[in-house]
């Protein structure tokens, strides 16, 4: 079990906002290494209409709350007007390959009678990660017989040729107080060619109890198999974080009492802690996150000790 020290704040909207594309909001903060001094933490800004583009604020590794450099614009834009993606875009993973940085990311759309609808992109960068090119309009991952509405990748690990992919599933709404919310879980599937990823794959967790939603899997390599962090919600409105291990990353074992992180007693992450990302920096693990309102204020970060995990956590930067 790992104990989580929260430093803070790191990249506050309200105030280190540049440009109203980022308004409000840094969804799903997604952390990569640059070089030994600098993490870039990719998210979805939000902006006055609520619409998510993805950027990045680029942080000290030694002190990562520290704000060293927040992208003056997207690095990637909205997709063409009735693509998957017109209606906003939020980080799914960062990935390194032969050709260049590879983004997934998750496409919003809105629909007549449906909240929305949520599909994966891939776009590459070939500059270090300022701009990305979209390979192709239409969604990698799209919908199929029971992903209706959401397939949304949020982890990615390249094992020699092949892809690995970690996504929420969903395919209808449950509904709290008369609103709706979207229901889905987590799958998996692997592939050799991202644009041709088999339909069929293989369920890793589903809700239990009151819960009606679990996603945003994070998988990383650990010595002895894999660990997920994910993020789950019940119908009571609780949104917080779990944990699961597997020997083979198809099959997992919750163990959400080992997470060693909690609320706050006030303040941005006092009612709620979602979307957890991890990366190492020497003898530490980072955890970038948001809380409240699913990031309003923006994310924070989390430290604790790598010797804590034994075997240590190795695919995490």
């Amino acid at each position: 079990m790992l104990d989580w020290t929260k430093k803070g704040l790191v990249f506050d909207t309200a105030q280190r906002s540049v440009g109203g594309w980022m308004r409000h909001s840094a969804l799903t903060p997604t952390p990569y290494r640059i070089n030994d001094q600098l993490i870039r933490v990719y998210a979805g800004f939000r902006d006055g209409e609520g619409v998510s583009r993805i950027g990045y604020v680029d942080v000290r590794a030694d002190d990562p709350s520290s704000v060293v450099h927040v992208s003056p614009e997207p690095v990637i834009e909205l997709g063409r007007d009735g693509c998957f993606d017109d209606n906003g875009m939020i980080l799914g993973d960062i990935v390194d390959a032969p050709d260049g940085l590879y983004m997934f990311y998750v496409g919003f759309q809105r629909v007549a009678r449906a909240k929305f609808l949520a599909f994966t992109g891939l776009a590459i960068s070939r500059d270090g990660g300022e701009r990305f090119q979209r390979m192709q309009e239409a969604p990698i991952l799209d919908r199929a017989q029971g992903r209706n509405t959401i397939a949304a990748v949020h982890s990615v690990i390249r094992e020699g040729n092949r892809w690995r992919l970690w996504y929420a599933v969903g395919d209808d709404w449950e509904y709290i107080d008369g609103q709706p919310f979207p229901r889905y879980h987590i799958r998996y599937v692997e592939t050799d060619d991202l644009t041709k990823i088999p339909r069929q794959d293989h369920v890793c967790l589903r809700p239990r109890g009151s819960e009606y939603r679990i996603g945003r899997p994070r998988v990383y390599r650990m010595d002895g198999g894999y660990v997920m962090y994910f993020t789950r919600g019940n119908v009571t409105g609780e949104y917080f974080p779990g944990l699961a291990y597997s020997a083979d990353g198809i099959h997992w074992e919750r163990r959400d009492e080992a997470l060693g992180l909690s609320l706050s007693p006030s303040g941005w992450d006092s009612r709620v802690i979602c979307y957890p990302a991890l990366i190492r920096q020497r003898d530490k693990l980072l955890m970038f996150y948001n809380g409240n309102d699913m990031g309003l204020d923006g994310f924070g970060v989390a430290e604790a000790l790598q010797t804590q995990v034994e075997g240590g956590i190795r695919a995490c930067g």
